[in-house]
């Protein structure tokens, strides 16, 4: 701990609670161990992966580790399977761990700790690492759905940074009726409308609740024959999001396909700004997810057939 380099800036992932959670308790222990406020950056993954990265010394979080964020000065706490070996950065890596509570760790290292920040790292752990057996469950969904719902920087906002005030705060009493009156209209209606997209992807259409639980439990009763199963959402600026979900591990290799990235069951990628409804958006998944069939060149008869006959 004693020798992690000051940041110029802390990075998080900006589409769910985990990194909210991660990259806040980043800054906290920055200020706690230089004196200063450091900044925080949140991206998704497209943006992510198109970000030049010119800091000589940076904090990332809950940002899946690659070979170009291995650099002098760079620590990386993340849990996001990775094959990219840590050489020169350093590298807090525990899959079965959440980003939140790797930093919290950390934080408690440091004297950080609380009884509420004790509280919400655990909700945090259980919605984003979708621990179904653990009696929190529900409300740890309901926490998660906070940011999925009314966004990063709005939470943020509303909470002044500061990530006790999520405890028990008005806004869940919102999520918890969402949950309970919404999801089964929305699972029945959701069933009933999913399409393919390739032979072992679907895109499931959603008018209400919780997407996350609902595409759960139709992968749970194996209510359709896809394997993965996509939702889409269009923000107010007008970026859509695919958020990929499977159980055996089929969703990141899909999400990579759209240059989006995650967990191996629970991934997500924001599609290309020329995309602009959730028709275009099915229709482009449709593009990119199917491989696309090359006319064989089978012999040089069939060359010559296609020739035009000269005029003699």
């Amino acid at each position: 701990m004693d020798n992690l380099p000051k940041p110029d800036l802390i990075l998080t992932h900006e589409s769910d609670l985990d990194g909210l959670v991660a990259g806040v308790l980043l800054q906290r222990l920055a200020k706690k161990l230089f004196g200063e406020e450091i900044r925080l950056e949140a991206h998704h993954y497209n943006t992510w992966k198109q970000r030049e990265l010119r800091e000589k010394a940076a904090w990332v979080t809950d940002l899946n580790f690659e070979v170009r964020m291995d650099r002098p000065n760079w620590v990386v706490i993340d849990h996001h399977a990775t094959e990219a070996p840590a050489k020169s950065a350093q590298l807090i890596h525990d899959v079965s761990k959440s980003a939140g509570l790797l930093c919290y760790e950390l934080c408690q290292e440091q004297g950080l700790g609380s009884p509420q920040l004790d509280r919400l790292v655990h909700l945090n752990n259980v919605a984003d690492l979708f621990l179904e057996d653990d009696p929190d469950f529900e409300v740890a969904n309901d926490y998660a759905n906070l940011v999925k719902v009314y966004q990063f920087w709005n939470i943020h906002g509303l909470i002044d940074g500061q990530l006790e005030r999520l405890l028990d705060h008005p806004l869940l009493e919102v999520m918890e009726v969402k949950r309970r009156v919404e999801n089964p209209l929305g699972f029945a209606w959701s069933k009933a409308n999913v399409a393919e997209i390739t032979p072992a992807v679907g895109y499931m259409e959603t008018i209400i609740g919780n997407n996350n639980l609902i595409v759960h439990q139709l992968l749970e009763e194996k209510s359709t024959p896809y394997p993965v199963l996509i939702t889409l959402f269009r923000r107010p600026n007008g970026l859509v999001i695919a958020s990929l979900r499977s159980r055996n591990g089929e969703a990141l290799k899909v999400a990579e396909k759209l240059q989006g990235g995650g967990h191996a069951n629970a991934s997500g990628a924001t599609l290309p700004r020329t995309i602009k409804s959730i028709p275009d958006a099915v229709h482009y998944l449709r593009e990119v997810l199917n491989p696309k069939k090359e006319t064989p060149l089978n012999t040089l008869g069939n060359l010559f057939d296609s020739l035009p006959i000269a005029n003699k």
